[in-house]
């Protein structure tokens, strides 16, 4: 048995989530509901901006594959991560954080010189979540940062696609994927943000291949992968990109293909008030589930409802005792 359920590779990233209007996104001249890079000045100038909105005051280590390997921790699941943080507040916070939260972590992860990640969430009322990202130090993740022993004592590989934006961090998803094949460790990656897949489309089949074994991404991403408006064109397409994968449909459920027929998990009704995480933690409550024995579709109902949970409150995290409640519905 391995040590680790899974090992996830992401930018480090401390979240500040901003209760905004669609007006106020266009006063600003911000695209909404993608994930958009900025220079820390552009990023300092929209707080300023709308300083008034703060919707939460309490600091979270985030990033999109830390969220995830963070909830597959608080289910009971072992993970380790790696990330790239700076030796200041923001940086010893988000690494204390990781530990807190039981997630082992790379030990030179923090370096001297620099400025720890920062993503500015900005919801709306419809629950829409859009992000400004200042990547800060996490453009230095490299494949120095990885942990070759961890990969190989782990069942899955999480790769964030958000990592495809800087050379440095896609070539060290590029070599975290072949230690994985080597090592016989299965490779799941997340698409990210449909942003993400319409501009580095290049740089995402790169971290591909030949080919992965669980690929998370919503209809959305799906179809701009593909390159198609038809869902179920897409989903036959996926089968060329992974062995498995899923696709989140928010009402609608999510579609899983476990590799030899589509199954349906039907969505838990919820009243939304953002949807910042939500992917992230049906990637983490999915994965727990297959690691821990249950079958790809009581994963994907386990995981609607984890994600339905999360995106009935601000934030991209559920109270400790959320975690538990949730699990005992895993059947």
């Amino acid at each position: 048995m391995k040590k680790y359920h899974v090992y996830g590779l992401g930018n480090a990233l401390v979240d500040t989530e901003i209760e905004v209007t669609d007006n106020n996104l266009n006063d600003l001249g911000i695209e909404k509901g993608l994930m958009t890079l900025v220079d820390e000045e552009r990023q300092h100038f929209l707080l300023d901006n709308l300083a008034d909105h703060m919707v939460m005051s309490k600091l979270a280590c985030g990033g999109s594959a830390a969220n995830t390997v963070i909830s597959l921790s608080q289910f009971g699941g072992k993970s380790f991560f790696s990330c790239k943080v700076a030796d200041d507040d923001n940086g010893r916070f988000y690494m204390q954080d990781l530990a807190d939260n039981g997630v082992d972590h790379n030990a030179d992860a923090q370096i001297s010189s620099g400025i720890t990640g920062k993503c500015l969430v900005m919801i709306t009322d419809d629950a829409e979540r859009t992000m400004n990202t200042f990547l800060g130090t996490s453009t230095e993740l490299s494949s120095a940062d990885l942990d070759g022993d961890a990969i190989a004592d782990s069942e899955y590989l999480y790769i964030e696609g958000y990592l495809v934006t800087g050379d440095s961090a896609r070539q060290a998803a590029i070599e975290a994927a072949e230690v994985a094949r080597q090592a016989g460790t299965k490779i799941a990656l997340s698409l990210s943000d449909p942003g993400i897949v319409e501009y580095f489309r290049d740089g995402l089949k790169e971290i591909v291949g030949a080919g992965i074994d669980l690929l998370f991404c919503n209809e959305q991403e799906a179809l701009n992968w593909c390159e198609t408006d038809n869902l179920d064109q897409a989903l036959e397409q996926l089968q060329n990109t992974a062995k498995q994968f899923v696709v989140t449909r928010g009402s609608q459920g999510s579609v899983v293909f476990d590799g030899d027929e589509y199954l349906t998990a039907p969505a838990q009704p919820i009243t939304a008030v953002d949807t910042n995480g939500a992917g992230d933690m049906f990637a983490g409550a999915y994965l727990y589930g297959i690691t821990s024995g249950y079958g790809s579709l009581s994963a994907a109902v386990f995981a609607n409802r984890a994600a339905s949970a999360v995106v009935g409150q601000y934030g991209p995290r559920l109270h400790s005792a959320e975690y538990d409640g949730l699990k005992e519905g895993l059947k």
